[in-house]
This record gives C-alpha cells, structure tokens and sequence, in this order.
C-alpha cells in the first residue's frame, strides 16, 4: 500500500487538495443555529443530489472504460508489467468506493429528513456539517480518480501510440529487442 502512495502521490494530492480547498470554504460559513443549517440543507439538497449523481454515473462509466483499456492493453504489441495492471485494478478499487460512497449518499438525501417533525432543530447543524464534509470528500476522491486515470491513459498512449521506451514495458520484451 505504502508503494501505492508513492507513485500516485500527485493524484492523490489533487485530490487532498479539492477536499481541503472545499473544506476551507466550510469553515467560512461559520457556526449556525438549527434552524438555519435545516433552511441551507433544504436549499442545497437539489445540489447535492446532482453532484451524486454526476459521480454515480461518472464512475459507473470510468469502470466500464476500464475494460476498454484492459483491451488495448493486452492486446499491444508490448508487454506491460504487471505494475500497470495494478495500477488499473487501483484505479477500479477506488472508483468502486467512489460509486458505492456518492449511491449511498443519494439514497440519503431522498429520504425526506428536512420535513419531519420528530428530529430536534438542532440535529440538523450536524447532519449540515456532515452532508458538506462528505460532498467534499466525495469531490477529492473523484480528483483523484481522474488523475490516477489520466496518468495510466498518458502511460498507455506513450508505449502503445508513440512506442516509446517507459518503465511499465516488460524487461523480457526489452531483452528481446536487443537480442535482435
């Protein structure tokens, strides 16, 4: 796992970054009473219900890519490492949290918890704070998700269309080459 963090540490700092960046924005809201924070939930519910569902449909999507670039990669004329194909079933780990993570939080926020009558007023400060921590988690974790792809498709584009040298070519096909 530690090596994972080292060779993505750029995407999985873009990510860290969006969350912060969002969760800073947060704070500058600054501390609110019950009824206010069941007014900004009422008001932000459509939002929050469209970014869950521009992810859910956003990663259901990148998995499905995912196969088109398992494809193209074993059927290249070079031969990866196995490196490469770790760094896709990443891809497809996080991306699965991801889609699992933005569905469960759809479903909750369709559950009419702003018009009932039996939850305190003051409850609905938490259930705020949680609701914008987590759209921003979700929102750094989709980052990081794109530039883990971004990085894997360049890395795809420079062995198979550019048939450059890179280090996820298999050193029995380099050998190979040389031989010859």
């Amino acid at each position: 796992m530690n090596d994972f963090f080292k060779k993505n540490k750029l995407s999985i700092y873009g990510g860290f970054l969006t969350f912060i960046f969002l969760g800073i924005g947060v704070f500058f809201l600054g501390d609110m009473s019950g009824y206010k924070a069941k007014e900004l939930i009422e008001a932000s519910l459509s939002g929050i219900n469209m970014l869950c569902n521009t992810i859910v449909l956003g990663s259901a999507t990148i998995l499905a890519l995912l196969l088109t670039l398992l494809g193209i990669s074993t059927s290249s004329n070079s031969k990866l490492k196995k490196a490469h194909y770790k760094q896709v079933l990443n891809i497809a780990k996080i991306d699965t949290i991801l889609f699992i993570s933005a569905l469960i939080m759809f479903q909750m926020f369709n559950i009419p918890i702003t018009e009932s009558d039996n939850m305190p007023t003051e409850w609905f400060k938490y259930l705020y704070w949680v609701t914008l921590f987590f759209s921003s988690l979700l929102s750094g974790m989709m980052v990081t998700v794109i530039l883990l792809l971004y990085t894997t498709v360049t890395n795809i584009i420079t062995i198979v269309g550019l048939g450059k040298d890179h280090y996820l070519i298999s050193e029995d096909e380099i050998e190979e080459e040389e031989q010859d």
